[in-house]
């Protein structure tokens, strides 16, 4: 079975998602998974050895200045022209309060970049509800490139653990304003990241009603996941729903072992594991013949 990966993070020592001491001590609690580093090669050869195509997010990038994040930019756009394969692009998670000059370093990736290149919004971890005009310059750029935005929902395992949860809000991720952003930006092709627990019934209403929103439900293992948003991944949103893995919190033979178990029908699992996203970004695939 092949794997579209829409969210994962880098395996490698520099871009590891968990920067600080106490971040990597939570790892085993909070992800089931202990700390480990793999080179560009090997994180490259494990994705091809699982089948997967992948969108890879630094996570930590959020809060830094330009001239911080613009080398972490240049090593993701190198890395995915030396593993278009396995590296499918890169999601941004760029400083809202950047403006137009954030804005304008999107651009300079998408330029620069062979692979896809898209903006993630972590509103728990910058501070601002997806729906806010802050992230407007991001989701201008979004649209004129036709790209897609990546919007975390739900419970974060980020803070998880640590005193103040290191200030992450968790309400910040409701789905309530990827449906107010949905309404602002009716064209704009929305994926929500993550299980949206414990708002996910409000997440299941709000992609039946907004045709511009999808899911991708990485960070959790699928066993997890409720009642409700099973049966409708294999009904109503049979198109929607999308994989996520979270490599290297997450290990692809766990996860794609968890979601066969899960008894979903092949048609249902080809579609959460490659098609559904296939059908997505199909405009960013290379062109068969």
């Amino acid at each position: 079975m092949k794997l579209f990966d829409l969210h994962s993070h880098w395996g490698t020592q520099r871009g590891y998602v968990l920067q600080t001491a106490e971040e990597l001590a939570r790892q085993q609690q909070t992800w089931g998974s202990t700390p480990r580093y793999d080179t560009e090669e090997e994180m490259a050869a494990y994705f091809r050895k699982n089948g997967v195509r992948t969108l890879l997010d630094f996570g930590f990038t959020k809060s830094m200045t330009l001239e911080q994040v613009r080398p972490f930019h240049d090593y993701a756009i190198e890395t995915q022209q030396r593993f278009p394969d396995a590296i499918f692009g890169n999601w941004l998670q760029i400083d809202p309060r950047l403006g137009r000059a954030g804005a304008d370093e999107m651009r300079r990736c998408i330029a620069e970049s062979a692979g896809f290149i898209g903006y993630c919004v972590s509103a728990a971890g910058m501070g601002f509800v997806a729906s806010d005009p802050i992230y407007d310059p991001f989701y201008e750029v979004s649209l004129e490139t036709g790209r897609p935005v990546l919007v975390l929902v739900g419970y974060t395992g980020s803070g998880a653990g640590i005193p103040g949860g290191k200030g992450v809000k968790l309400e910040l991720c409701h789905p309530r304003y990827v449906d107010e952003l949905a309404i602002r930006y009716p064209t704009l092709k929305i994926v929500t990241g993550r299980p949206a627990w414990p708002w996910q019934d409000e997440m299941i209403a709000v992609m039946l009603h907004k045709p511009n929103v999808w899911a991708e439900l990485h960070g959790w293992s699928p066993k997890y996941l409720t009642e409700p948003l099973r049966r409708d991944i294999a009904r109503r949103l049979k198109k929607r729903v999308m994989f996520g893995a979270d490599y290297p919190l997450f290990r692809y033979e766990r996860l794609v072992d968890d979601w066969r178990n899960l008894g979903f029908d092949e048609e249902t699992l080809e579609g959460v594991f490659h098609r559904n996203a296939e059908t997505l970004f199909a405009d960013f695939l290379p062109k068969e013949g």
